[in-house]
């Protein structure tokens, strides 16, 4: 089952271009490396917020991105704190614990009532 999550971040301030930056080489790694389905970050400078929306396959490939993506989540972290993270689909404990235990702090677990991915 499909988990997407939705994170708001509050940028520094001052430090816009160094978050772009570090957000644009994270979502090219990924791209490239990682199992996300979907990956869009939104920029609304003008409020100091970015809005990250990612789509994974199942609770493994979250996993699987944290493990192999920490180096570039910690450069974006550098430049930002989390304002919310909304979370949507039903996660493994690995996943709800990684969440809880980072700077999510509480997790509300939305489960699908319907719908479809069209790829």
């Amino acid at each position: 089952m499909s988990i997407l999550f939705h994170n708001t971040m509050r940028i520094t301030e001052g430090h816009t271009e160094e978050f772009s930056e570090a957000v644009r080489r994270a979502v090219a790694f990924v791209r490239e490396h990682g199992p996300q389905l979907m990956v869009q970050v939104f920029l609304d400078a003008e409020a100091g917020l970015a809005h990250s929306f990612q789509l994974y396959p199942d609770s493994e490939a979250v996993l699987a991105h944290w493990q192999m993506s920490d180096p570039y989540i910690q450069d974006v972290m550098a430049h930002c704190t989390i304002e919310s993270f909304e979370t949507f689909g039903e996660m493994s404990d690995a996943v709800l614990e990684g969440l809880r235990s980072g700077p999510v702090g509480a997790v509300t677990v939305r489960p699908l009532l319907t719908g479809f991915t069209r790829l």
